[in-house]
């Protein structure tokens, strides 16, 4: 499987096929009669810790990123969306690689900005409604 360029892989990045782990099973949805009888959904895993494709940046920076998608250290994609299983395999490696892409890039740093002085004006705006509607909800005085 390959990954395109990006700016945390400026070569690509090439998963050998042996460390992908296919598994594949009955999709639900439309298909007819041959949905029960095929096995269309396809299940696409990669060990991210002993993966040869990834430097340990990489690797980091995986972990850190997708650390809810991971089951351990294996990343999961899941592909039913066709009728097909070639069309669901290629789709989950083409997610796979997307993942990975997205991944692998490095964080942005944020440059610090002043707010305009509409938007600070705005804000304040609707500060002084709330608290107006606030105030008409209190229970009038007494006197």
């Amino acid at each position: 499987m390959y990954v395109s360029p990006g700016p945390g892989a400026p070569e690509g990045l090439t998963v050998p096929a042996r460390e992908l782990r296919e598994q594949f099973s009955h999709a639900s949805g439309p298909g007819g009669q041959g949905v029960n009888t095929t096995d269309s959904r396809v299940q696409l895993s990669l060990d991210i810790a002993t993966t040869s494709s990834l430097t340990e940046d990489q690797r980091r920076l995986i972990f850190d990123r997708l650390a809810t998608r991971l089951s351990g250290t294996v990343l999961t994609v899941n592909a039913a969306e066709h009728r097909s299983q070639r069309r669901n395999r290629t789709a989950a490696r083409d997610r796979l690689a997307e993942l990975l892409r997205e991944a692998v890039t490095p964080p942005v740093p944020r440059r610090p900005t002043r707010r305009t002085r509409g938007s600070h004006r705005r804000r304040l705006e609707r500060k002084s409604q709330r608290s107006q509607v606030k105030q008409s909800r209190r229970r009038p005085r007494p006197d």
